[in-house]
């Protein structure tokens, strides 16, 4: 009954708040393609709001915020804007003038930006004016050094004003793990910034492959030949799904309208990696009759379900592929350079900079979903919640440790690209163009783009089906095989701060910063920090927006000057295009439906399988929910730490960044495994890396000051609603 008032409660505040809004949404019919037309776009915002937070026309607020570099600011500098650059608006811009987006914003709410941001990133940023914040009215942080600050003082506490923003407290009753994530005193229930989500509950990375490789090696009537091949390494890898009995797997169907159970049968065709490990036992394996088993095993496997499609368990609708099959198909592409490539080498997995530290954690991220590890792309740490309701910690326990082996066995059989093992190799940033690199995991749109750009016709590079693992979710002891991920946009650790010191006792400065905070997260102001103004946006003569259904919700078309300046100045990256040119999607919540129209058509089909299964429930996710089984429950992005708390764990150095570290140039002792196996000193296996982490590293002690931080924040949640 709590729950019904409180979704009647919610859904009562946005009628009211919608009832409210000058901007009109006409019924108009005129399409285009499969899109309708139901947006407005010109008028300003909800009067009632208005009389709420007013403040005098012209405040100015001082601007410390942007996103990491000074290309990513409010304001446009020289080296974007050059002599002076036209934008698809026909507008001229020139070094140090506001961006669309913020010339916009000024002229529907009323306030003046200046320019105080200095072109850092969110935690240097905020390093440079922590000591300065009498000077800034908004400054970015991390959400972490924003709770820090906000809790000593030095930051507005926004949850005071939330009955004065309409918009944003709407969003935070509907989103309860948002309103977790931003809880910097449970006690309170202060929050001390404005979240910014890059997309919201929605996936994030993908499995990336060459599909056209996949199909050549899979595909067709009889067997695979080839005039030239190589040889398959000794085999180190060992099967990690069953060598015997059968598992049963609910895959979309072809035609992506339902579902359908299929079984994986290994009475009736043994498991690959057992099979091809048993013939390297006995001598040397080709790269040709290494396919050769995998088609084999594929038809008997499945009773022929995939038919002379074979690559469609791979990278069909109805994909069904998991670790062992993965590792087969690797050994496979890599021992049929000549035939996929014409050259001697080809590298299989890799990411996207090899030479790059947070690119290369996303081969551990891949593990997590290849072998069934929680934790490895949580959105805090590497926390999740587990099927007790008690916090993980991943660095802390054997599987993690177990899935890496995997890894490093893969390494060891030359299946993970040499640039990733070893530095002084080619780069992996022309692994596509080059037709080197066969697969990687990373965000659908900025990576299918390549098919345009870098790759010629006939050659593909899409996003697969996530892979079946075996889960662990509380429901059964031994296990679920289900498709599985962490990886789903949520809360980020960049945030803008309203400065207590730069507005003071001035109430038009503090209105007018919480009036932002409250506009972006309007309808009207969630489409302007995603799209920029409307001259970018495609438009009916009436002035209305042409839409388009973008995950059951109609959202704007950008204008076809829009979509060609994309590619004209940012190759297709969405992102670079609005936070270099249109100043969008710098904070706040960014809408994906504009990433979307931009991606590859590729990128789309790929996308477009996986969203699919996610609506049909084969792939599952963590939710941005309390859910009843609480393994499903997003980690928030920051727990609520009292000051003791958070000075004990900056104390445990051993589990910072020398040793976890996710920037460029850190170190990751999860990535130096898969390199080089177990190197730190008294370790041997999965049971004593787990046990350093946790005993000699006080991941105990760490995990226990989470909990209670956690275990506070719930108590708060629930005395919202109680």
């Amino acid at each position: 009954m709590k729950k019904l008032i409180s979704i009647l409660m919610v859904l009562a505040m946005v009628l009211a708040c919608l009832a409210g809004c000058t901007q009109s949404l006409p019924g108009n019919t005129e399409t285009e393609g499969n899109t309708s037309s139901t947006g407005g776009s010109d008028d300003t915002t909800d009067p009632v709001e208005e009389d709420q937070l007013t403040f005098a026309e012209g405040t100015v607020l001082r601007m410390a915020v942007g996103y990491n570099s000074t290309k990513t600011g409010l304001f446009f500098d020289a080296e974007v804007a050059g002599e002076g650059i036209t934008l698809a608006d026909g507008i001229t811009y020139q070094a140090g003038d506001l961006k669309p987006t913020w010339v916009e914003v000024q002229n529907r709410l009323g306030m003046v930006f200046e320019d105080k941001y200095q072109g850092n990133s969110a935690t240097k940023e905020f390093e440079y004016w922590k000591d300065r914040l009498s000077e800034v009215d908004m400054v970015s942080g991390t959400a972490t050094t924003l709770n820090e600050y906000g809790n000593a003082g030095a930051l507005i506490n926004i949850a005071d004003y939330l009955d004065l923003m309409p918009n944003f407290k709407a969003y935070l009753e509907a989103n309860p793990i948002v309103r977790l994530s931003i809880t910097g005193d449970t006690s309170t229930g202060a929050i001390y910034f404005s979240p910014y989500f890059d997309g919201v509950d929605d996936i994030e990375r993908m499995p990336l492959m060459r599909t056209d490789w996949v199909e050549i090696l899979l595909d067709g009537e009889g067997e695979f030949t080839a005039d030239a091949c190589g040889t398959l390494a000794d085999a180190v890898y060992t099967p990690y799904m069953p060598t015997s009995g059968t598992v049963d797997i609910d895959v979309v169907t072809p035609d992506g309208t339902s579902t359908e159970t299929i079984t994986k049968n290994y009475d009736a065709a043994g498991n690959i990696v057992q099979i091809m490990n048993d013939a390297l036992a006995s001598g040397t394996v080709t790269g040709v009759e290494a396919v050769n088993m995998l088609r084999t095993y594929i038809d008997e496997a499945y009773d022929g379900y995939y038919g002379t499609d074979r690559s469609d368990l791979f990278i069909g609708q109805n994909a069904a592929w998991d670790a062992d099959e993965l590792v087969a198909l690797l050994r496979c592409v890599v021992a049929n350079a000549q035939t996929l490539n014409g050259t001697d080498s080809v590298q299989g997995l890799f990411s996207r900079e090899d030479d790059n530290n947070q690119r290369r954690i996303d081969l551990y991220r891949f593990a997590a979903i290849l072998f069934g590890v929680r934790g490895l792309e949580s959105r805090q740490e590497w926390l999740y919640v587990g099927s007790d309701g008690l916090l993980h910690d991943a660095r802390q326990e054997e599987e993690t440790y177990e899935a890496i082996e995997k890894m490093n066995a893969m390494a060891q059989e030359g299946l993970i690209s040499k640039s990733f093992l070893d530095s002084s190799s080619e780069s992996s940033a022309t692994m596509l163009e080059n037709d080197l690199g066969f697969m990687s995991y990373d965000y659908n749109q900025t990576q299918t783009v390549y098919n345009e750009t870098k790759l010629d016709d006939g050659e593909k590079y899409m996003a697969v089906m996530i892979p079946v693992a075996r889960w662990y979710d509380g429901t059964s002891e031994d296990g679920v095989y289900m498709r599985f991920t962490e990886s789903w946009r949520s809360v980020k650790t960049d945030a803008w701060a309203i400065s207590a010191a730069g507005v003071g006792d001035d109430m038009d400065k503090l209105y007018a910063c919480l009036k932002l905070i409250d506009y972006a997260y309007s309808d009207e102001g969630m489409i302007l920090m995603s799209y920029g103004p409307d001259a970018f946006i495609k438009t009916n003569d009436d002035g209305s927006y042409v839409t388009f259904n973008f995950n059951g919700t109609e959202m704007p078309v950008i204008a076809d000057a829009t979509y060609e300046e994309l590619w004209e100045k940012a190759s297709g990256n969405y992102t670079n295009y609005a936070r270099y040119y249109l100043g969008s999607t710098l904070s706040f919540a960014k809408s994906q439906a504009f990433e979307y129209q931009c991606t590859h058509e590729v990128g789309k089909e790929g996308a477009g399988y996986i969203s699919n299964a996610i609506a049909l429930g084969t792939i599952k996710h963590v939710e941005l929910a309390l859910t009843d089984n609480p393994w499903y429950t997003s980690m928030p992005t920051v727990l609520p730490s009292t000051t003791v708390e958070s000075d004990m764990i900056n104390s445990l150095t051993e589990l910072g960044t020398s040793n976890f570290g996710t920037s460029k140039d850190q170190a990751n002792i999860f990535v130096d495994q898969i390199v080089n196996g177990y190197t730190l000193e008294g370790v041997s296996d999965a049971a004593s890396a787990a046990s350093l982490v946790a005993n000699t590293w006080s991941g105990t002690s760490f995990l226990t000051l989470k909990q209670q931080a956690y275990d506070r924040l719930i108590a708060f949640y629930e005395s919202l609603n109680s």
